[in-house]
């Protein structure tokens, strides 16, 4: 099964919502332009049900089948945009400095209106779909602040299923794995109390400098050699700031990073012995630290038994040999996992081409990929829903 030919044509329609999107990008929860644009186009379907202020901004629409019963999946798109600055140059580029759809949420929300658009017309399933549009996913958690808003128990969903893009992989394919697919994105923040001085008698300093630096060299031994080398972890130091001058020694420094893993007891790990490290390392050179770890959003885990489904539905539109099953996880983040906790479901990748990195100034969603990523969504919603 070839894209649809509704799909394709769909695809100019849809494109040009894509572009709209892209031009007024919204970040955070604050996407209330955005909202109300999926709002009236779900009403102009002929979407049976429509309702919005679902997790603060986000909308939620209930396709309602010809057949019997009243069981209901969920499809997810995230809305929101990135605080950056847009470079394309593209007659379409973000309209407000500082705001660009740097990750291909407008893409995405653009494929499941036309999905939502098709099952609308057609109809050919049992039960309900429910096409889920969420805000604040890039930091904000609007994916449990919809769960906590009672997503799952009011529309009845039975299972849940995302899906993004993938830049470097090639237009015309998709990408998925059963478990972990995305990391933990967690960060840290470390204090170092020293004793500040003139920086030619260090002998009367306790300089949080150097303690900083051995703490950022220790950091790297729970890769090597704390955590099990089969299951992955990072521990990135991203910050290092202290002193204000040359010849001072100061009397704090602050370090922080993030941690990325793909299991939960690697990531309590990480934790604990960053906190060990920094406390340990200040203990022995006099000085004293402060550590604060914030837990962002959980690891991405796929289900088995959606993750065949949602492999097969790709296989059906893409063919075997465009599919893969067995990507390798990717070490960055998605409050997506927030659903699959609440719901058995799975996460894909759709391939973007060659095209510039997500959070990249330069990149751009590959419209040419949006009549296969609707085709995705109405094969997954039908096979699930009339088998």
């Amino acid at each position: 099964m070839p894209i649809l030919n509704r799909a394709a044509e769909l695809q100019s329609e849809a494109t040009e919502w894509r572009r709209h999107l892209h031009a007024n990008p919204e970040i955070l929860y604050d996407v209330e332009n955005t909202a109300s644009f999926v709002e009236q186009k779900l009403k102009e379907f002929g979407v049976d049900e429509v309702v919005t202020g679902i997790g603060r901004t986000g909308v939620v629409g209930v396709i309602k089948g010809r057949g019997q019963g009243d069981r209901a999946i969920g499809l997810r798109a995230d809305m929101d945009a990135l605080p950056l600055t847009e470079i394309t140059g593209k007659p379409w580029a973000s309209t407000t400095e500082g705001r660009m759809h740097a990750c291909g949420h407008d893409g995405h929300t653009a494929m499941l209106l036309g999905a939502a658009k098709y099952l609308a017309e057609t109809r050919t399933f049992h039960g309900n779909v429910v096409v889920i549009f969420q805000p604040a996913e890039e930091g904000g958690r609007g994916a449990l602040a919809m769960v906590e808003d009672g997503l799952m128990e009011r529309f009845g969903i039975a299972e849940v299923y995302g899906m993004h893009n993938m830049p470097g992989m090639a237009a015309g394919s998709f990408a998925i794995r059963k478990g972990g697919i995305m990391a933990a994105p967690d960060k840290f923040a470390i204090k170092i109390g020293g004793r500040g001085g003139h920086a030619a008698e260090p002998h009367n300093t306790i300089d949080p400098i150097v303690v900083g630096a051995q703490i950022v060299g220790a950091l790297q031994t729970i890769a090597a050699r704390n955590a099990n080398p089969l299951r992955s972890v990072v521990v990135s130091v991203t910050q290092f700031h202290a002193g204000t001058t040359h010849n001072i020694i100061p009397e704090e420094a602050y370090l922080t990073g993030t941690v990325r893993s793909l299991d939960e007891a690697v990531r309590d790990l990480a934790e604990k012995r960053i906190a060990e490290l920094a406390h340990g390392i200040a203990a022995a050179n006099g000085a004293k630290a402060e550590f604060e770890y914030e837990r962002a959003c959980p690891v991405t885990v796929n289900h088995p038994a959606e993750t065949n489904y949602a492999a097969q539905a790709a296989i059906d539109i893409a063919g075997v040999h465009n599919v893969d099953t067995d990507v390798d996880a990717s070490m960055a983040g998605e409050d997506f996992a927030f659903m699959l906790q609440a719901r058995p479901g799975a996460y894909i990748m759709i391939g973007n081409g060659k095209t510039a990195g997500l959070h990249n100034p330069a990149y751009d969603f590959n419209d040419d990929v949006i009549g296969l990523g609707i085709s995705y969504w109405v094969r997954l919603a039908e096979r699930r829903l009339t088998e």
